[in-house]
This record gives structure tokens, C-alpha cells and sequence, in this order.
């Protein structure tokens, strides 16, 4: 999953927002330098991702992309799936719903700011300029993301082609993810509360 859907599932908990966050930035025991609540949200977002890693609804989805991108099936997934969320009636009733949401999150992680790594640090300032959270409910957002990961990836050059995918099969992955949202934010809720208590 992505940045949306780990956003969404910190439940408005502002340290754990932030550790789920920068989860993908933070290495080996530097973890344990951050706050109680802070490493519950690093420790919450690894554990959704292997919760979707695992789950056979992903396989699904990833034998879309596994032709043409082979091991980085999974990364175009995630982002399916915050295109999927963005546009689940049943968790943002409105467009403007998932507005707000985006900048309620910004608004959480700006006081933060001076905790993040210096990768999240450099990459924040445009989500937020650039709305990524609110710009995954459309196609152009998504054709930018998908942009964004090739661009960073160290073995890959076409975008399009899993654009294309992703155009195809939009009816699919939208199924795909109605099967799986409801077992993955019930698996969150209880794991942030186990982390919590900690």
C-alpha cells in the first residue's frame, strides 16, 4: 500500500502517522530512536504491508503487472490500491472528503517536520504542494505516480505500459480491492492497538 492508505490507516494518530510514514526511510536499529508512538507507526506500516504482501487478492492484482515489470509488480499494486481507496465511497463519501483528509494529514505531519529523515524531509514539501494524497482518486495522478516510480527504480524505463495495465483492468482492481480493504483496516486497527500498549 501506499502513502494514502498508510495515512489512512493511522487513524488520525498523529506519532503513528508520522512512523508510517517515514516507515520506508528508516533503517535497521535507527528505529529505535524515535518516540514510543513514532515507532508504533514504523512498526504499523511494516506490518500492513506484509498483511498485503501475503494476502492472495495482491497476488491477484500483481499477475497484471509481473509480465512486463517482473519484481516490481508489487510496487504499481500499492499504488493501485491508494487508487482504489481514493475512490471508495464507503471510507471518503465526497470528493471532498478525501480534501480534507489530504490536508488534515499535512497538518498532522508539519509539526513533525524536524523528526523525519532526511529523504521524507526533501520528499514532503511536494506532496504537499502537489497534493499526492488527494491527486491518487484520478487517472492523471495516477499516470504521474506510476511516472514516479520507474523514475526511481533502478531497472525500469516505461511507465505506459503499466498505465495501460491499470486502464484495462481499473474494473478488476476496483473488485479486487472492495475483497481486501475491509480485512486490512480491521487488521490495522487491532495491530495499532497491540503497538500502543507497548
Amino acid at each position: 500500500m501506499n502513502y494514502l492508505a498508510h495515512a489512512y490507516l493511522s487513524f488520525n494518530h498523529p506519532e503513528v502517522l508520522a512512523g508510517n510514514m517515514i516507515s520506508d526511510h528508516v533503517k535497521g536499529k535507527t528505529q529505535y530512536a524515535y518516540e514510543p508512538g513514532v515507532l508504533a507507526g514504523i512498526k504499523l506500516h511494516r506490518a500492513i504491508d506484509d498483511f498485503t504482501d501475503r494476502h492472495p487478492v495482491t497476488k491477484e492484482m500483481m499477475e497484471i503487472f509481473r509480465p512486463a515489470y517482473r519484481l516490481y509488480a508489487g510496487a504499481f499494486v500499492d499504488i493501485v490500491y491508494d487508487y482504489c481507496l481514493a475512490n471508495d465511497t464507503t471510507q471518503f463519501k465526497t470528493d471532498n472528503d478525501l480534501f480534507l483528509f489530504s490536508q488534515q494529514t499535512y497538518s498532522l505531519l508539519q509539526p513533525q517536520l524536524a523528526i523525519f529523515p532526511a529523504k521524507f524531509q526533501g520528499i514532503f514539501p511536494y506532496m504537499e504542494s502537489q497534493n499526492w494524497l488527494y491527486n491518487y482518486r484520478f487517472t492523471h495522478g495516477m499516470q504521474k505516480s506510476f511516472a514516479g516510480l520507474v523514475h526511481r527504480a533502478s531497472f525500469l524505463t516505461d511507465s505506459q505500459t503499466a498505465f495501460k495495465l491499470f486502464l484495462e483492468h481499473e474494473a478488476f482492481f476496483r473488485q479486487q480491492h472492495d475483497v481486501f480493504f475491509h480485512s486490512v483496516k480491521t487488521f490495522a486497527t487491532h495491530t495499532m492497538e497491540e503497538l500502543l500498549k507497548k
